[in-house]
């Protein structure tokens, strides 16, 4: 049986900014632009079928799946740090 991960740049970037709350803190962190920091976040959006992220003015904020994603991913990658 095949385990089905995600892509895991995306997925490290997609915990930066779900920590963070900023694609520009994230990318800042991550040591890339912020354009590149979107198109992270647009490729595991169309890998897992679902909006994240909710695009505003003024930044970005997790959606309620994107909540629910990242109380497994932020978690998951605390513990592969330490």
């Amino acid at each position: 049986m095949t385990r089905r991960l995600p892509p895991l740049n995306p997925l490290r970037v997609f915990e930066v900014v779900a920590r963070t709350g900023s694609l520009t803190v994230a990318a800042r962190e991550l040591h890339v632009t912020q354009s590149a920091v979107s198109r992270q976040i647009t490729l595991l959006e169309a890998y897992v079928g679902v909006d994240l992220f909710r695009r505003e003015r003024h930044g970005v904020t997790l959606t309620r799946r994107g909540a629910e994603y990242a109380r497994e991913v932020v978690p998951a990658f605390e513990r592969i740090a330490a």
